[in-house]
């Protein structure tokens, strides 16, 4: 999605560089495996892992370190909110019902390791057609919302299902930095600023 492929180098201290795009640092364990072989990791493997991308990587001063995790409550994220200090959790969510269920454990989770959570992202919200702009509610209406409201939660924001974020992802130029007037730019852009205001609290 960054368009970042490829070893990291090291630096003189024996810290690994991140690899940089449109402005922002990037580590990944996806640059420290080869491309096609599975990551399954448990347990200490996953610890130190987390361990290795933390505190051997050379990130400098940064403004915001932004950590993506799976969806779940398993080793990653009680490894990361247990290890370092975690301004907040930011839960991201299809509005299905399937999917709601992982998100209402991650946010459970986060409480449980007193971990502020910030609010629930809805995505894939509504279809909307490229051609005639009808919207179509694929994965259900407003389930995010519904989970929010019972959990005490604030929604940051809805990202839609739209052809043009997927394929711009694809070709590793996010469409906040290809098409940033767009529609699905801004409802990035929005949801980012909330995040940050809620983080200066």
């Amino acid at each position: 999605m960054m368009n970042l492929k490829g070893n990291p180098e090291v630096s003189d201290r024996n810290l690994m560089i991140p690899l940089v795009n449109y402005g922002i640092q990037c580590m990944s364990m996806g640059f420290l495996v080869e491309e096609t072989a599975p990551v399954v990791w448990r347990g200490l493997m996953v610890m130190s892992a987390i361990e290795r991308l933390l505190r051997q990587v050379d990130w400098g001063e940064l403004d915001y370190l932004v950590i993506d995790m799976p969806p779940g409550t398993g080793d990653v994220q009680l490894s990361i909110s247990q290890n370092i200090p975690v301004s907040g959790a930011v839960i991201v969510s299809t509005p299905q019902d399937i999917a709601l269920l992982d998100a209402r454990r991650g946010a459970e989770m986060f409480h449980k390791v007193n971990v502020p959570v910030l609010g629930l992202v809805q995505n894939m919200s509504v279809f909307r057609c490229p051609k005639c702009d009808h919207q179509t509610h694929i994965f259900g209406e407003d389930g995010a919302k519904q989970l929010a409201a019972t959990m005490g939660l604030d929604i940051l924001g809805d990202i839609p299902l739209h052809i043009n974020i997927r394929e711009t992802c694809d070709l590793g130029k996010p469409v906040v930095v290809s098409n940033p007037e767009s529609s699905e730019a801004k409802a990035y852009v929005a949801i980012a600023l909330e995040i940050i205001k809620r983080i200066s609290k």
